[in-house]
């Protein structure tokens, strides 16, 4: 522990030592004009009369032209190196039709009539379920609704096109953004990453121009999406006035597991189908009509660390005979080390000062005092922030969240809704979140939103955004169009299953 306190400290004291020694640059130039002008300026107008200074000017006409351009190009020039801002014109969140829509306990007897679950892995899918926070509406693709299961390339193909080009559809129609504006594209699923790429299949299907930049993410889990956004972020930096699309999804159909082995069952109660599509845009004109600003990301990697790189593994089981994704034992220990990393790195960046100075107080004493036992502060973000989306990966990630973070059900809302309504839908799910939060009329203009998200390897990701302007909910349903009029709704620690309606034994 005293090892784990001194590191925080040397963090924190990094991290705010980078972020003051990046204040000073960002405003050196004003420093140094305020300067000049405080230093000449006084003696010259005391010695000088304005007749005086304005033969001096005419009789220096070059000299001072080229002073006048000199300051002009560095004006420019230090205007150029400023980042150019980056612009979330707007998003679509993808719900699949209901011939989708399964409740738990249909969900339990497909498990079932699928084959290969003996009595004590249905039974412990069960209670998972139970206890997982989704409701009686989550979605599976026609692939695992069949009987037999159709589990193959085909099949997870349909399913994939169908969210991408829905979201991507739907994205374009609202945003009125001709294909071929789009300069910059990306996509992120992690488990599925067929050939050709997701990326492929978008520049085919919507016919982008040549030169366009495409990335393909896959195998970095619920986190990619914010990892896609940063790397859009940089992209926008060196391509000028142009768009950047980012999709991101992932496919049931291979990743069901139909196994014994206990840590890969978990999955299969939480994994639903979605998709999501952002439209970014550097374009200063696109300002007076985009909803965000993309303010910071911050990307922490604990991969270095083997019980955080183990945690979340896709592997074959005992049999050889199947795989699936194994999560271990730690998985929320693992998550809460990566959140604390993270949060030590954004702290100084959105949060008030004295803030910041209780939360270090609070290190040192146990630091310097060893005996003090004084209570770690946790930072009060709400002082900073407004709104909170956080990955909807299950109900213990927000359980845990909520109680570390100090955060009202308010707060919490909108990750316990998409848990309930969508399921866990990994990367996608934080698009969901604020997709409720402007169906909700949530979002006024200045609110800052924090997006966290956690990712196998093992990854803590965050983006903070701020609004533009007030977002008109009646505009901005999206996939809540038939559901936010009923929700919120209480969702009890454990809702039982009818074993009647769950069965798939005959009589």
């Amino acid at each position: 522990m005293d090892r784990e306190l001194f590191r925080t400290v040397k963090q924190a004291t990094r991290n705010h030592a980078r972020v003051l020694y990046h204040r000073l640059v960002c405003r050196l130039p004003h420093l140094l004009a305020v300067t000049l002008l405080l230093v000449v300026l006084p003696p010259l107008v005391s010695t000088l009369s304005l007749d005086a200074l304005w033969a001096d000017a005419r009789a220096n006409a070059p000299l001072l032209a080229a002073a006048c351009a000199g300051c002009f190009a560095a004006a420019y020039a230090y205007a150029m190196s400023r980042p150019r801002p980056v612009f979330l014109v707007d998003l679509a969140g993808y719900k699949p039709g209901p011939e989708h829509e399964a409740t738990r306990a249909r969900a339990i007897r497909q498990f079932g009539l699928a084959g290969g679950f003996d009595d004590e892995s249905m039974s412990f899918q069960k209670r998972m379920m139970e206890r997982s926070g989704l409701g009686e509406a989550t979605h599976f693709p026609a692939s695992l609704m069949s009987i037999p299961v159709d589990m193959c390339l085909r099949t997870a193909r349909d399913e994939s096109e169908a969210v991408v080009f829905g979201v991507v559809d739907e994205l374009l129609a609202k945003t009125g953004v001709p294909a071929g504006d789009i300069g910059v594209v990306i996509a992120n699923s992690s488990l599925y990453s067929p050939t050709p790429s997701f990326v492929s299949l978008i520049v085919n299907r919507y016919r982008l121009r040549e030169d366009v930049v495409s990335h393909n993410l896959s195998g970095m889990g619920c986190s990619a999406g914010i990892i896609a956004i940063d790397l859009a972020k940089h992209l926008l930096q060196v391509h000028p006035d142009t768009y950047a699309l980012v999709v991101s999804t992932e496919n049931i159909t291979l990743n069901a597991y139909l196994g014994n082995n206990r840590p890969m069952l978990v999955t299969n109660t939480l994994f639903r189908v979605g998709g999501a599509a952002v439209l970014l845009s550097n374009r200063r004109a696109d300002r007076a009509r985009a909803k965000y600003q993309l303010i910071h990301t911050v990307r922490t990697h604990r991969g270095a660390s083997d019980r955080s790189y183990g945690c979340v593994t896709q592997e074959e089981d005992d049999t050889g005979a199947r795989v699936g994704v194994s999560l271990s034992k730690e998985l929320m220990s693992v998550a809460g080390d990566a959140l604390r990393t993270n949060i030590t790195t954004l702290g100084p960046l959105v949060l008030p000062l004295s803030e910041q100075l209780r939360f270090l107080a609070t290190v040192v004493l146990n630091r310097v005092f060893l005996r003090a036992h004084v209570k770690p502060h946790i930072p009060d973000f709400t002082l900073a922030l407004e709104h909170f989306c956080i990955h909807a990966g299950g109900r213990g990630v927000l359980d845990e969240l909520e109680r570390s973070l100090k955060l009202s059900a308010w707060h919490m809302e909108p990750s316990r809704m998409t848990l309930y309504r969508f399921g866990n839908t990994s990367s996608s799910s934080l698009w969901y979140e604020l997709s409720y939060c402007e169906a909700k009329g949530r979002i006024k203009k200045g609110d800052r939103v924090w997006q966290i998200a956690f990712g196998s390897g093992f990854k803590c990701n965050s983006a903070v955004w701020k609004a533009l302007r007030a977002v008109d909910a009646a505009e901005s349903l999206g996939p809540w169009a038939q559901d936010v009029h009923v929700l919120p709704v209480h969702v009890p620690k454990v809702v039982p299953i009818d074993d009647d309606e769950a069965s798939y034994k005959p009589n």
